[in-house]
């Protein structure tokens, strides 16, 4: 009886020190510094954090039902909230400018601790008022949900937990592109984890400025140059790469997405650039009217229907399956190459066929088989091939593919003997050739039958084309 006695002190012991020093945290947080070390204990925090909720929740239905509580679960149950508490204390001082939702959420959880410490003390001394222990009870469940609630928007965004809406951005006539085009693209895949509640790589996305600034890695953005600005290198790395941006699980961007991206920050990454100011045959001029597509609609809404689950039944880790536009049945598809290629997930689209309009099989050792699943996708208008196994047998077989807009064959083995397929193309607006067997004479044929179609060898062109707003004549300006 002695022994259990002195046990239960001890533990007091332990809980009055774990929340003495919460409580010595919180009042000089602006004076600590962590050990690296013990900076890493508070990335457990996410980890632990459900534990002791889960045992809380059960300490308070036991006592609403009026069963006997084991000394030892209330025990755990503090001394788990008040590590709990302390370790999101140290995962804070990681975000030197904290937002409200993570004050918010900081607050909550400590004085959710303070609750359940004052309730074990009120236990241990057998105080058993029931207008204030219920008070406490209900205390505690609302600090638990409010807790939760702001802990949930911190990680997922703080629309995670909003009630779902029908309402959508709807981008201006004359959009200002940073505010109304870049912005948006970054809040749906990005700002979720670059906010000022979670500065994930101590990256903040949410303004013009910080975008700049970049994060720890280095510049996210460097203007007119998008090669080496860090966002563009890690949306192009393999999605299997920890590095990839969005992460893994995540829906990855769209090809257009990171077009508009790209051709923003090589025309200078400027927050007052609008659309009115670019010639419209410029890249970002296309992509944008691309991503508005009032005259798309149309043309969408007589495809084939295709249902959520269709998409992601067909989505893999190295296929992924995008609508282009809410309410429509238009399909954007990236596809990547795996350790182990196998055609199967590729030719598995076929039931999809006509509902694709943009495609990117880049960097894949491509088939027969794939190149006659592609003579399918009827509707099909941005195809990119570059990097892959094209020749100009199986570029052959895609002459049938006529609302084709802009085609990307750089770097692969088609020469001269596929001028006819391209002239095919009576749609055709933009075509990456760099790279490739087509020689002048070819693309001198070409020229005479597309005469306004833009022609990219390399990227300084595509520099010069991007700059050149004003150019009246693409084709003058090739040689």
């Amino acid at each position: 009886m002695v022994k259990f006695a002195s046990k239960k002190r001890w533990a007091d012991y332990i809980i009055l020190g774990l929340f003495t020093f919460l409580i010595f945290c919180f009042v000089f947080e602006n004076y600590i510094q962590l050990p690296s070390i013990v900076a890493w204990l508070g990335r457990w925090h996410p980890l632990v954090l459900h534990f002791p909720i889960v045992l809380l929740l059960l300490l308070i239905f036991l006592s609403l039902t009026k069963k006997r509580i084991s000394h030892i679960l209330f025990l755990i149950v503090t001394i788990s909230t008040l590590i709990t508490a302390i370790s999101g204390f140290f995962l804070g001082l990681e975000s030197p400018n904290k937002g409200d939702l993570l004050i918010k959420h900081q607050w909550l959880g400590i004085s959710l601790a303070i609750v359940t410490t004052i309730w074990y003390w009120l236990h241990q001394y057998k105080f058993y008022n029931k207008l204030v222990l219920s008070g406490i009870k209900i205390i505690l469940l609302f600090l638990i949900g409010f807790t939760g609630h702001f802990g949930g928007m911190i990680t997922h965004g703080e629309n995670f937990l909003a009630i779902p809406t029908n309402t959508e951005n709807k981008i201006p006539e004359n959009p200002i592109i940073y505010r109304d085009i870049v912005h948006n693209i970054l809040d749906n895949n990005c700002i979720s984890c670059h906010n000022p509640n979670k500065k994930k790589g101590g990256l903040l996305m949410t303004n013009f400025n910080a975008l700049l600034k970049g994060g720890e890695s280095g510049k996210s953005i460097i203007p007119n140059n998008p090669e080496q600005s860090e966002l563009i290198k890690r949306l192009h790395l393999p999605i299997e790469n920890e590095k990839h941006m969005p992460p893994e699980g995540k829906t990855p961007l769209t090809n257009n997405e990171i077009k508009i991206l790209e051709q923003w920050i090589l025309l200078g990454a400027l927050d007052t650039l609008k659309l009115n100011d670019l010639d419209e045959n410029t890249p970002l001029s296309i992509s944008i009217k691309k991503m508005i597509r009032p005259e798309a609609s149309n043309t969408w809404e007589s495809l084939p229907k295709v249902t959520d689950k269709t998409i992601e039944a067909l989505n893999t880790d190295y296929l992924t399956i995008k609508r282009i536009a809410n309410g429509y049945d238009a399909l954007s598809i990236n596809c990547y190459l795996p350790p182990e290629y196998n055609p199967k997930p590729i030719l598995d689209l076929l039931p999809i066929a006509k509902n694709i309009i943009e495609l990117d099989l880049s960097g894949l050792p491509l088939e027969r088989n794939e190149f006659e699943f592609l003579a399918t996708c009827e509707n099909l208008e941005h195809l990119e091939l570059d990097n892959s196994t094209l020749t100009d047998a199986y570029f052959s077989k895609l002459k049938r593919l006529s609302k084709i807009k802009s085609l990307k064959v750089y770097s692969t083995k088609i020469s001269d003997k596929s001028i006819d397929v391209l002239n095919s193309f009576e749609n055709l607006t933009h075509l990456y050739i760099y790279n490739t067997e087509i020689d002048e004479n070819g693309l001198k044929k070409l020229k005479v039958e597309k005469p306004s179609l833009f022609i990219n060898k390399g990227i300084s062109e595509a520099i010069y084309k991007s700059l050149e707003l004003e150019n009246d004549s693409i084709s003058k300006k090739l040689p």
